[in-house]
């Protein structure tokens, strides 16, 4: 059993996968990490699991790395630089692959959320959070590059390139209503109605066919770097054709047809 982190199914075809180290604001130590890793491989690997809710215990949603977390297995500066790059590759494949689940992810920010808490927030599907959420990536204030766990790839995608600039290169702290305003999250909800409509979109999406569902966020990532629009057309073209051939596509037509 996991000791870092707490899943639940409240209802059919959702897991909630919650961080729980509340005592530090959720921060992601070793354990973690790994334990990060064998749970998304095995959400992936269920075909009863059709969405993801990713929130935190307690106050906060993730801190980012907690650094006296990873004991004599985290490199300081002395450390060879290849020994200092597998460090970051480790940390950087979480983001990776909670974006690659083929199951849609919301994000259900509960309060703050910095570093690699920003890097795992900014790689779901969905982003919501409550008044108590914060966001930021304090990495270049310690001398470090702000941009990092694909911060730099998603964040100007969501939000723009002028105001990811802005973030990430004062490092200051987002609060819950300037993230909303800047299309960061797609809803700032009373804390305590943020899991209800967490669970409410999860579950809209898992009454849905999950092939179509599937296709739907693959086209999404995909076509959000199209070199241009035949390119997003072809694989958009492709999906309906794939998708309307589905037991589900069917159903669904004959149910609409009797309305």
């Amino acid at each position: 059993m996991p000791t870092t982190l707490e899943l639940d199914t409240p209802q059919p075809g959702t897991i909630v996968l919650r961080l729980a180290r509340p005592e530090r604001l959720n921060a992601i130590d070793e354990v973690m990490v790994r334990e990060l890793r064998q749970s998304l491989a095995a959400v992936e690997a269920d075909p009863e699991v059709r969405a993801v809710v990713l929130t935190g215990a307690g106050r906060g949603f993730c801190s980012g790395i907690d650094l006296r977390g990873f004991g004599p297995g985290i490199p300081d500066v002395t450390a060879p630089a290849l020994e200092r790059l597998r460090f970051q590759e480790m940390m950087a494949a979480l983001p990776q692959a909670l974006r690659a689940l083929p199951q849609p992810v919301v994000a259900a920010v509960n309060g703050p959320a910095v570093g690699g808490g920003l890097a795992l927030c900014l790689a779901a599907d969905i982003r919501i959070c409550s008044h108590a959420a914060s966001f930021g990536n304090a990495a270049i204030r310690i001398g470090l590059s702000g941009a990092e766990m694909g911060m730099s790839y998603h964040l100007p995608r969501i939000v723009g390139t002028s105001i990811a600039a802005d973030w990430m290169l004062t490092g200051r702290t987002v609060s819950a209503e300037e993230a909303h305003r800047s299309g960061l999250v797609s809803d700032l909800l009373d804390d305590d109605r943020l899991m209800d409509h967490a669970l409410d979109l999860a579950a809209q999406i898992a009454a849905l066919s999950p092939v179509a569902v599937r296709m739907t966020k693959r086209a999404l990532q995909v076509n959000t770097d199209a070199p241009d629009l035949s390119s997003a057309l072809e694989l958009e073209n492709r999906n309906q054709v794939l998708t309307s051939a589905t037991d589900e596509a069917a159903a669904a037509r004959t149910a609409w047809s009797a309305r």
